[in-house]
């Protein structure tokens, strides 16, 4: 029988140190031909993202189950590592030209870190980090024409047999988040694969475990002692992204809550937080709401001293309840 890998990324503590994408770009993508894959990235929201205006390239399934195939992003949507002329950098005195060999680029990762919106004194912005979604409906795994894609049962992580992979890239077309990279080298597309060696042997995958800000949970959805499934189906305070587009994704998100508005005067709004409702129901459907206002109730208990499992799970005391089941020391492997 089948199980279904599940994260969710805690967006009220997640910081934006890009600690876990260094962490998978180290680990999956350091090769030269995959300097513009971040299999894992964190984006500022509200913002473009990656590729650059992603939510508009369309792909995932319609109303009616029908497939869509959507747009290829190009690769300067992609963005790329830049080489730097560190030498003229740092011996010229014309510190105000921007040095860079070859084009200068348009776009990258994390191009507009920090941006947000709103306006002073209620500018806002979030991180959300973004990887495979592993899918319950991978739109990716319909729209191959060659049969490399698959959805492996015994973890629910979907990967591709890259002997198989022509470089047609339909599925990076037909996947609607666009987290699939084209290795030109290779002539293969590639995505993340949840670190599934890792969780062969136990062990957490690597954005989870180098997590600091302990904000990433991983688990088996019908694990009903996991905080995973806790989370996510008991106190229904983790979200998809995107649920619209229909591909069923198993990363959730814990929504962010945003400090409280300033009056024109100064004074606190504390029946208004900054970031608009409006925007996270684009984000993650309509029961952001809700969830929301769980946590909201939550955690004033817990200010009156009474207890709270919710708050509680997303505190995390012990740090191996992040893991799941994964929670084996990778140094202890002899791999």
């Amino acid at each position: 029988m089948g199980r279904q890998l599940a994260m969710v990324f805690d967006l009220n503590k997640c910081i934006g140190c890009q600690t876990c994408s260094v962490a998978c770009k180290v680990l999956w993508t350091a090769e030269e031909s995959k300097r513009q894959m971040w299999w894992c990235s964190v984006n500022t929201q509200p913002g473009r993202g990656t590729p650059r205006d992603y939510e508009q390239m369309d792909g995932g399934y319609d109303d009616a189950g029908k497939l869509v195939v959507g747009r290829l992003p190009a690769p300067e949507e992609f963005g790329g590592a830049t080489d730097f002329n560190w030498s003229e950098v740092h011996t010229s005195s014309r510190h105000e030209q921007f040095h860079a060999k070859g084009e200068a680029p348009t776009w990258a990762m994390n191009w507009d870190e920090d941006e947000g919106a709103g306006t002073y004194p209620n500018a806002y912005f979030f991180y959300m980090p973004r990887i495979c979604n592993f899918c319950s409906k991978p739109s990716c795994v319909e729209a191959c024409p060659n049969d490399a894609m698959y959805k492996r049962e015994d973890l629910g992580v979907v990967l591709r047999d890259e002997s198989r992979c022509k470089g047609s890239q339909f599925c990076a077309r037909a996947c609607p988040y666009k987290k699939i990279y084209f290795d030109a080298v290779a002539n293969v597309s590639q995505h993340c694969i949840g670190c599934f060696p890792r969780l062969e042997h136990g062990v957490a995958p690597a954005c989870v475990r180098q997590c600091p800000g302990r904000a990433v949970f991983v688990g088996y959805r019908d694990d009903p002692k996991g905080a995973v499934h806790a989370l996510v189906e008991r106190f229904k305070v983790a979200l998809p992204l995107h649920p619209e587009w229909n591909t069923e994704p198993n990363v959730f998100y814990v929504p962010p809550l945003s400090a409280f508005s300033v009056r024109p005067d100064g004074t606190i709004d504390e029946s208004n937080r900054r970031i608009p409702l409006s925007y996270l129901e684009s984000l993650f459907g309509s029961r952001v709401g809700s969830a929301l206002r769980t946590l909201e109730e939550e955690m004033a208990k817990r200010r009156q001293g009474a207890p709270s499992e919710l708050i509680d799970t997303l505190i995390a005391y012990k740090w191996t309840q992040l893991l799941g089941p994964f929670d084996r020391d990778p140094a202890a492997i002899r791999w």
